[in-house]
C-alpha cells in the first residue's frame, strides 16, 4: 500500500527507484592509554591524518568545482586548524592514542558550538564529517560514505556531508532524502549544483528499509513508499512534460504577457561562471565574495588577488548586470581577522555589514579592489552590503562606497525584518535592494537557518514572509527603484511567479534553477501572478500560501 511522507523539497525533479542507506558513522575509539614514550609517535600520526584528510577534501573541491569547492575547501581549512591540533596533542602528551585524541578533541570543540546556541549547527555538521574523516584514517578502516552499486538508486541518510554530496554521480544516486538538514544546508545548495532530486529534514526517513521503492519528488518534498503504477505515471509524465517546457524555454525571463522579469545567477567566484551562461543567465544576482576571503581566515586577500577574481566574473558578462556582495562573514562563516571569537550568539552579533564597519580597511580594499576590476568594461556593476539594518548603516555603506571612489550602484540586503518595515528610509541612502530570503526567514521566525527541527519556518512560503517581502518591492516600487530576490526562495518555480506578483523585479538562484523558473513565468500572466501572490498571502500557514497560489494558476 502507497504511504506519502514528506520534507522540504530542496533540488527540483522526481527520481524513482530503490533505497540504499548511507554507510554507519564512525565507531567510537576505545580510550586506552599509551606509554609517555610513545607520544611523539602518536603527534605525528595525527598529523599526517589531518594533512591527508585536508588534502582529500581539496582534491575533491578541485573535482566538484563551483561552490562545491569553497565548501571543501573551507572543511579543510577546519581540519588544519591550530587550535584543534594543539587539543589533540596535548591529549596525546598525557596518554591517549591518536584516533582518541582526535575524537576528544572534536567533540569537546563540538560541545563549545553548541553551547553558542546551535547557531554554528551547519558547522556542527561538517566538524563531524573532519572528524570522522581522521579517526577512519588512523583507525586504518574505510570511511562510510556512498554505498557501491551497480544499480541507480535513491540515497538515504540521516544527513549528507558536503564531501559525500560533491561527488555524487548523478547516473547512479537518482536522489536523495535526509533525515536533517534544510533548505540553505550545504547538501541542499550542493544538489541543486548538481541537478540531483533532494529531500531534506524528513523524520523517520532512515527507517526506510533497505531496498524499499521510494518515488522523490524534489519539487514539493513529498516521498512515495512503494508507489503505485498509477502514481509512477503520473511522476514520470509530469517529469516528461516539465522537461519538454525546459527545452523549449530561452530567452530572457518574462511573463506570458510579456512582462519582463531578469532571470540571474547567484555565483561563489569564477568556478560557477559556465553554468551560470550554460543555463541562460542574464547577468549575476548574488556573486558571494566570502569564498574568496575563506581561503585563509588569518588574513584578507590582497587587492591584486581581490581584482583578478572579481574581473574574470564581470568579464563573463559585457554589458550585463553583476550585483556583488561584499564580504559577508560571521555566524556560520567566521574568519579570524574579522570576527569576534566570544560572541555567545553570533547570528544575532557583529556580522555582516557590521564586521567591516568595525574594519573600514578591510572593506576600503575589497572598495577598491571592485572599483579597479571594472575598469574598462561594459558591465553594469552594482554593489550591496549584507545585514543592513536601517538608514543609518545603508549610508554608512554608501559614504564608504563613494570614497573608494566606486563607479557603480550601491544596494542593500534585505535580510533583517528592520530594513523591510523602513524599507523607504533605507532606499533614501541606496540605489537597490535585494532580498535575503533565507536569513530574513531566519530573523522573522527565530528559526536557525541550519537546524532541521525548525525547518518549517524556513519556508519561504509563510505567508507573514511574504508580507515582508511585498512592503520592501511596494517601498521601491514608489521610489522608482529596483527590488530583486537573491535567496533561496527564487529558485522555486511557482514562488518565483508569486514574487514577481508582489513586485520584485529580478531573481537570482543557483544556476541549475534558471531553466525551470523560465519555463514556468512564461505560462502565466502578470496580472496572474499577482492574483497567486494576493491569494498566497491572504493563507494563514505555509502549506496554505502555497495551494492557493497553485490553485489561482492553475484556474482551480
Amino acid at each position: 500500500m502507497q504511504t506519502t511522507l514528506r520534507g522540504v523539497g530542496v533540488s527540483h525533479g522526481v527520481a524513482i527507484g530503490e533505497v540504499r542507506h548511507m554507510g554507519t558513522a564512525v565507531l567510537e575509539p576505545p580510550a586506552k592509554q599509551i606509554p609517555t614514550e610513545e607520544a611523539g609517535r602518536e603527534q605525528g600520526r595525527a598529523r599526517q591524518a589531518v594533512e591527508a584528510v585536508a588534502a582529500d577534501l581539496i582534491a575533491r573541491g578541485n573535482l566538484a568545482g563551483g561552490e562545491a569547492q569553497g565548501v571543501l575547501e573551507a572543511q579543510a581549512m577546519m581540519a588544519q586548524d591550530p587550535e584543534l591540533i594543539s587539543d589533540v596533542e596535548r591529549r596525546i602528551a598525557v596518554g591517549s592514542t591518536a584516533e582518541r585524541a582526535v575524537y576528544d578533541a572534536f567533540a569537546s570543540y563540538r560541545a563549545l558550538l553548541a553551547g553558542a546556541g546551535e547557531y554554528l549547527a551547519g558547522r556542527v555538521a561538517d566538524l563531524d564529517d573532519v572528524r570522522n574523516r581522521i579517526v577512519a584514517r588512523l583507525l586504518g578502516v574505510p570511511m562510510p560514505g556512498v554505498p557501491d552499486s551497480d544499480e541507480p538508486y535513491v540515497l538515504i541518510a540521516r544527513d549528507l556531508a558536503p564531501a559525500d554530496t560533491a561527488l555524487l554521480d548523478p547516473t547512479l544516486v537518482l536522489g536523495f532524502v535526509t533525515e536533517e538538514g534544510g533548505p540553505t544546508s550545504h547538501s541542499a545548495i550542493l544538489a541543486r549544483q548538481l541537478g540531483v532530486p533532494a529531500v531534506v529534514a524528513l523524520p523517520g526517513a532512515g527507517d526506510l528499509a533497505e531496498g524499499t521503492m521510494v518515488a522523490v519528488d524534489g519539487s514539493t518534498g513529498e516521498v512515495f513508499i512503494e508507489p503505485s503504477a498509477e502514481k509512477r505515471a503520473e511522476l514520470a509524465k509530469s517529469a516528461e512534460a516539465r522537461r519538454a517546457a525546459l527545452a523549449a524555454s530561452s530567452g530572457p525571463g518574462a511573463t506570458s504577457d510579456g512582462h519582463k522579469v531578469p532571470l540571474l545567477a547567484n555565483v561563489g567566484g569564477p568556478a560557477d561562471v559556465p553554468a551560470a551562461l550554460e543555463a541562460g543567465a542574464e547577468g549575476v544576482g548574488l556573486f558571494r565574495t566570502e569564498f574568496l576571503f575563506l581561503d585563509d581566515s588569518k588574513q584578507a586577500p590582497s587587492e591584486e588577488k581581490q581584482i583578478a577574481v572579481y574581473r574574470q566574473v564581470l568579464e563573463a558578462f559585457p554589458e550585463g548586470r553583476v550585483v556583488v556582495r561584499v564580504l559577508d562573514a560571521g555566524a556560520d562563516k567566521p574568519l579570524d581577522f574579522l570576527t569576534p571569537a566570544d560572541e555567545p550568539n553570533p547570528a544575532l552579533g557583529v556580522r555582516g555589514l557590521r564586521s567591516l564597519l568595525d574594519h573600514p580597511d578591510v572593506l576600503r580594499t575589497q572598495l577598491t579592489a571592485l572599483s579597479k576590476a571594472a575598469e574598462g568594461l561594459p558591465v553594469y556593476l552594482e554593489v550591496m552590503a549584507p545585514m543592513v539594518a536601517d538608514r543609518t548603516d545603508a549610508k554608512a555603506f554608501a559614504d564608504a562606497c563613494r570614497e573608494a571612489g566606486l563607479n557603480a550602484k550601491f544596494g542593500a540586503m534585505v535580510e533583517i525584518p528592520s530594513a523591510a518595515l523602513r524599507a523607504r528610509s533605507v532606499l533614501q541612502e541606496v540605489e537597490f535592494l535585494s532580498l535575503g530570503t533565507n536569513d530574513l526567514a531566519q530573523y522573522t521566525f527565530a528559526a536557525d537557518r541550519q537546524v532541521g527541527a525548525v525547518s518549517r519556518w524556513q519556508d519561504p512560503w509563510q505567508p507573514a514572509l511574504l508580507d515582508l517581502v511585498a512592503m520592501a518591492a511596494e517601498s521601491a516600487g514608489a521610489e522608482g527603484k529596483s527590488c530583486g530576490v537573491c535567496g533561496e526562495a527564487a529558485a522555486d518555480p511557482l514562488l518565483a511567479c508569486v514574487l514577481t506578483g508582489l513586485g520584485v523585479t529580478s531573481l537570482s538562484m543557483g544556476a541549475a534553477s534558471i531553466p525551470y523558473v523560465r519555463a514556468t513565468l512564461a505560462k502565466y500572466s502578470l496580472a496572474q501572478c499577482e492574483r497567486a501572490a494576493a491569494a498566497a498571502r491572504a493563507a494563514d500557514t505555509a502549506e496554505q500560501a502555497r495551494a492557493a497560489a497553485q490553485g489561482v494558476l492553475s484556474g482551480e
